[in-house]
């Protein structure tokens, strides 16, 4: 752990979607292990969110825009001269992406290409990290976890998004920062897919942990859809340790590191949704329920897994929380906010006390 906060200590990072769920949480522990970050993304999506309850603000530097803007994410990242760039910056919602399918492609597809044009224009970016998903991969509802080789595709908007972006991400790789030509460009680029993150601060409309959380603490029935689907389900902490241990490998052997890379839960926290519903909700102990979604719905994919055995192998890393420890960690987040608990505090102390797992 100490050799991770000296590989971070002054390091300039900017962080588009910093507002966000996945964007708030890395910005702060970038914070905590002394980076000098700048962020970039729209106002927060929600009313309470994760940036203004955990007050992230406080300790980062906060431009709102937007990366459909390019000449304005440019100006943003170029005077701040980066030496890594995270993009999160997204549209991130399956339901959502069919109703809005033209903001979903232009935010996820175009947006990746306006960060990846602005870094590389930018002569102090060192490392870029593209997080997608792992929606990203053509989904054949098959029990096997994906693997980084599988071939990508999305039945829907925002899955396909997640595949262009992909493809847009090795496009400028192979055109622009070749591994075998790292002498003269000096660039590392890889992209990341994540499971189906969870934690304390997301009040995403439409996603499941924030739906029961809100059930939860009005005392109401939680209306849940495709009960028996299945998702890599892991605590948000999980995948950023992950991105912050490949930039730290792309920092120190770029050729090598330019690359995908899956990072989700043992395939044992694979759970459905009907399982993870129950648990969080005996977790508050309030008499909550849910009750299943009877109406018309968009289709979504049954079946989700991740193989992580790259990053295990390549990396060294591995989840440190069982689905159970992460449900947990996610209920006492709501539940001291839901106390009026200095939230910066709260989340501050949440990532601290996962460091002490990877030491």
């Amino acid at each position: 752990m100490e050799k991770m906060v000296k590989a971070w200590v002054n390091r300039r990072v900017f962080v588009t979607g910093h507002t966000g769920f996945k964007g708030g949480w890395l910005s702060l522990w970038l914070s905590v292990l002394g980076a000098n970050v700048r962020g970039y993304a729209l106002d927060p999506d929600t009313e309470p969110n994760l940036f203004s309850a955990a007050s992230v603000g406080r300790s980062i530097e906060d431009l709102r825009g937007d990366i459909r803007d390019a000449s304005k994410l440019e100006a943003a990242l170029t005077t701040f001269a980066p030496e890594v760039v995270f993009h999160l910056a997204a549209q991130p919602l399956v339901r959502r992406s069919y109703l809005k399918p033209l903001e979903t492609y232009s935010t996820n597809v175009m947006g990746t290409a306006h960060v990846l044009e602005a870094a590389r224009k930018a002569p102090s970016v060192r490392a870029i990290v593209c997080v997608t998903s792992d929606k990203c991969y053509q989904n054949r509802e098959w029990v096997w976890p994906y693997r980084e080789t599988d071939h990508l595709g999305g039945y829907d908007p925002y899955s396909s998004s997640k595949a262009c972006a992909e493809i847009i991400a090795a496009a400028y790789r192979s055109s622009f920062f070749p591994p075998q030509r790292v002498e003269e460009h000096g660039v590392a680029l890889a992209t990341a897919r994540a499971g189906n993150v969870i934690g304390g601060g997301d009040w995403s409309t439409d996603r499941l942990i924030p739906d029961l959380i809100r059930g939860i603490q009005a005392g109401q029935p939680v209306t849940i859809r495709n009960p028996k689907a299945v998702r890599p389900w892991q605590h948000v902490l999980e995948p950023l340790w992950g991105y912050i241990l490949l930039v730290e490998m792309m920092l120190a052997s770029p050729a090598h590191y330019s690359q995908e890379f899956n990072f989700g839960p043992s395939e044992e926290d694979a759970w459905p949704v009907e399982k993870i519903a129950t648990k969080l909700i005996s977790l508050h102990r309030n008499g909550a329920s849910w009750i299943c979604d009877s109406g018309p719905t968009v289709h979504e994919a049954g079946i989700l897994r991740l193989d992580s055995s790259k990053a295990r192998a390549e990396l060294g890393w591995s989840p440190r929380l069982r689905i159970e420890d992460a449900l947990e960690w996610t209920a006492e987040w709501y539940r001291s906010w839901k106390g009026g608990v200095d939230m910066y505090e709260q989340t501050v102390a949440q990532i601290s006390a996962y460091e002490q797992l990877v030491r």
